[in-house]
């Protein structure tokens, strides 16, 4: 503690800046100064992120402008078709105003240190483009690789454009190297500040023919990728074709309809909740670039409105539920309410693993399952008993009455009741086996605590009927699923044909008919002829047609009921429900839009947590929202991107950046004055981090949700080229022409710098041929993120290692305990 009060006591005189400090500040306690420039740069680098949260809008707004074309079309009267297309190149605009839009503080904190020292060279910008750089690559790409779940793989689909990128962000630093310390070492010429900001509009041009595949095999067209007709453009458009990019408009009300559906059947979801959840699916589908990520993570941790709605845990088990099969969905235990019976999990709930079971005479026993869920931590004793139905105890089954215990932590139980085989036919039974439990048990039964099993004798084919002589179907089911039954025996393969008659429904109109055949195994005894049902969206409906069953095999012959009439009615309120639940996702969706339509809008979300859905907000959204609070308000003044159509945000926002990155390079000069480290130190550690920490979210993020590694690592090799010919060619140009006028050279010292951008250029070098490995090598799964458990977390730990060298080594080689150059 000595040696540290002694070190802020030597730069206690720590007092240059381009602004700060405001106040003469050189006779505070060093230890208190310390603590306060560390808290105003960490609140600045908040303030940085919600503001580019504003300029990345901006920038969406800007890209996502359309034209209308005009296409051929066979099928229209015209002979054509009028769609609308993106007026900006997807990999022009990732390069150029994207790319921009994620590394602004760093280009700006170069251009306004040359502006602020004179036009003379500085440690802190150019030192923050090269460790913002290493980290978006090394620690981020490490983040991205293990963030995927068991099992799953992310590659880079346009790969073209990735080894474009990866190329150029290698030669952007072998191009430092040249101009440091091989062309003019220690100067920087004017012909060499031109070369550097022109590799800048020369990738984009180089990257935008390999999207293209200019002289590479087929032109792709990107006018048929990005048009978009009408609301079912999405449900047309292959999955390949689904992972463009595509925007909010072409979510298919079709697409919010059937979800919709499903969710209105589950009776204990509001409308509201219905809703979000609704809504939170389809965000979750759709595909997004790296700006929208971006703009997502730096809402979620600054309290702000959300774009992708929380899906809390209770609607988690429904969300799911949407995407089961249909042989799932139609299962009994997927028909049952889920009711919290664990209060959460602070009580142990015990229930059979199914409402029935059936078994064969001949099969001697019959196992029925027990769960328990809820709270694990303790043991539950349950008492389970046999009680007669059409089966009599000790004639057709042994009768049980015992107590099973579970003991902590135990899941699953089974109990076997043993089933008495005689020779004789008789027709199918039944008995029950019920679950209870002791006075004083803090365990609950759950919604399945009587199980019913069937006792089906065997030693006859049986016969083949429906199990009701109507049905009635409900249109919002959207098919009818007739059970035929077999009974009286189930021995032996036996089939059996059906088909279907129009009545006052009408084939191919109201219902998808036809004929088939149904085929039981040995021991089955119940299989559904499935009927899809047309939406006719009419206001009344009352339709019916027949089934009717003929022609066995195997011996089985044919019950009472060969016939059945199904009638087709249509559910008002269930169609009112649906209504309403599609009306409020449309307006949920709209909600999460990027863009603002007024400063009223922008004010509203600036002053409540969450943008004003305080019913998804944690503490830690209240927390943040309370310290960014003024941040929030005040950036509201800026434009909403509704007005010029983005421009006038992109500027002003832009401007405002450009003020705070002023302020953040002031705080963390004057902060490693005071606790002893060099500019360029503070730039590569500190700086790097607190820019970059907004992309490290969004890139995990974008790595779990994307089909595709694109938005969260495929994009980092063509930041990072942006980084140098972009956030150091425009500052040398400026300060070459300064002092080329003068007749002076423009002096920038190699020193840590080119040191750090050798070693960066090894680090970049080593894991980029990772990447490409990972990407080839079945041991990897054959994809740049995830894969094999062992594999990923070795593939994570090297790189990021690098990371670690690249920042002792270079922070070593600052305070000259190793030589550099």
């Amino acid at each position: 503690m000595t040696s540290y009060n002694t070190s802020l006591a030597e730069n206690s005189s720590c007092l240059y800046g381009l602004i700060l400090p405001v106040l003469n500040d050189d006779e505070w306690n060093p230890v208190v100064r310390t603590i306060l420039y560390l808290a105003g740069m960490l609140w600045c680098f908040l303030g940085v992120a919600i503001v580019a949260d504003v300029f990345m809008c901006s920038i969406e707004r800007i890209t996502s402008k359309t034209r209308k074309v005009l296409i051929a079309d066979e099928n229209s009267e015209t002979g054509y078709q009028e769609v609308e297309v993106r007026v900006w190149n997807d990999t022009v605009a990732n390069l150029s105003l994207l790319a921009m839009g994620t590394s602004a503080p760093e280009i700006l904190l170069s251009v306004i240190e040359i502006l602020g020292n004179k036009f003379k060279a500085g440690e802190l910008g150019p030192s923050t483009i090269v460790g913002s750089a290493a980290f978006n690559l090394l620690c981020i790409t490490a983040i991205c690789i293990v963030a995927i779940p068991a099992g799953e793989v992310r590659r880079i689909k346009s790969f073209k454009v990735y080894i474009v990128t990866a190329i150029s962000c290698i030669w952007a630093y072998v191009w430092l190297i040249i101009v440091l310390l091989v062309s003019s070492p220690n100067e920087v010429e004017l012909w060499e500040a031109i070369i550097t900001l022109l590799f800048f509009p020369t990738l984009i041009v180089i990257a935008y023919l390999a999207d293209r595949n200019c002289c590479i095999g087929k032109q792709k067209s990107h006018e048929v990728n990005n048009v978009e007709i009408g609301l079912n453009t999405k449900a047309a458009m292959d999955e390949e074709e689904q992972t463009e990019g595509i925007d909010r408009k072409d979510v298919g009300r079709s697409s919010i309809i059937s979800i919709a559906q499903d969710l209105g059947k589950h009776k204990e979801l509001s409308d509201k909740k219905a809703a979000k959840l609704a809504a939170y699916k389809l965000s979750e589908d759709k595909g997004h670039d790296r700006g929208w990520h971006r703009i997502a993570a730096t809402r979620s941790i600054t309290g702000g409105k959300r774009l992708l709605p929380m899906a809390v845990n209770a609607f988690r088990q429904l969300h799911s539920e949407v995407q089961m099969t249909e042989e799932e969905k139609n299962s009994p235990m997927a028909k049952l309410i889920r009711l919290d019976l664990g209060e959460g999990g602070t009580k142990p709930v015990v229930e059979f693993t199914a409402a029935s079971c059936a078994v064969l005479e001949s099969d001697k026993k019959v196992r029925v399952g027990i769960k328990r869920y809820g709270k694990m931590n303790v043991p539950v004793t349950v008492t389970v008993e046999t009680i007669d139905g059409t089966a009599l105890a000790n004639e057709d089954y042994k009768p049980v009455k015992q107590n099973l215990t579970f003991v902590e932590n135990e899941k699953l139980k089974e109990l076997y009741v043993e089933i008495i085989d005689d020779y004789e036919w008789e027709p199918d039974e039944f008995f029950f086996v019920k679950l209870s439990l002791p006075k004083d048990s803090e365990a609950v039964v759950g919604n399945i605590s009587i199980n019913q099993v069937t006792i089906i004798d065997d030693d006859e084919p049986g016969k083949l009927e429906f199990g009701s002589p109507s049905y009635v179907v409900k249109e919002s089911e959207r098919k009818a699923l007739i059970p035929v039954r077999r009974f009286n025996g189930a021995d032996g393969h036996v089939s059996i044909k059906w088909r279907s008659k129009s009545m006052s429904a009408v084939d191919g109109k109201h219902f998808k008919g036809g004929d088939g055949l149904l085929e039981f195994a040995h021991g089955e005894t119940i299989k559904m002829i499935e009927i899809p049902i047309i939406t006719t969206q009419e206001p009344e409906r009352d339709d019916s047609f027949q089934l009717e069953l003929s022609d066995t095999t195997g011996g089985a012959e044919i019950g009472r009921l060969a016939r059945t009439i199904v009638t087709i009615v249509n559910d008002d309120e269930f169609d009112g429900l649906v209504s309403r639940i599609v009306n409020m996702t449309v307006a949920s969706l709209d909600v999460l839009r990027l863009d603002t339509g007024s400063w009223a809008d922008q004010f509203h979300d600036a002053m409540n947590v969450n943008g004003g859905e305080v019913d998804e907000a944690t503490a830690f959204d209240y927390i943040m929202h309370f310290m960014t609070f003024w941040w929030k308000v005040f950036f509201a003044f800026i434009p909403p991107t509704s007005i010029g159509g983005g421009w006038l945000t992109f500027i002003i926002s832009l401007s405002v950046i450009g003020l705070l990155t002023a302020i953040i390079g002031d705080l963390a000069t004057v902060f490693g004055c005071l606790i002893g480290l060099k500019p360029s130190v503070t730039a590569i550690t500190f700086v790097a981090l607190g820019t970059s920490m907004p992309d490290t979210f969004a890139s995990k993020t974008a790595a779990t949700m994307e089909k595709t590694a694109d938005s969260s690592v495929g994009n980092v090799t063509g930041s990072n080229s942006v980084n140098v010919f972009l956030g150091l060619g425009l500052p040398w140009v400026i300060a070459a022409i300064y002092w080329t006028a003068k007749g002076e050279p423009f002096e920038v010292k190699a020193g840590s710098l080119g040191f750090s951008v050798v070693l960066y250029t090894v680090a970049a070098v080593l894991a980029i041929v990772l990447l490409f490995l990972r990407r080839k090598l079945a041991l990897f799964g054959n994809a740049e993120l995830g894969g094999p458990f062992g594999p990923k977390v070795v593939s994570a730990i090297v790189v990021f290692f690098l990371w670690i060298m690249y920042v002792v080594l270079a922070s070593l080689q600052a305070h000259d305990h190793i030589q550099g150059f």
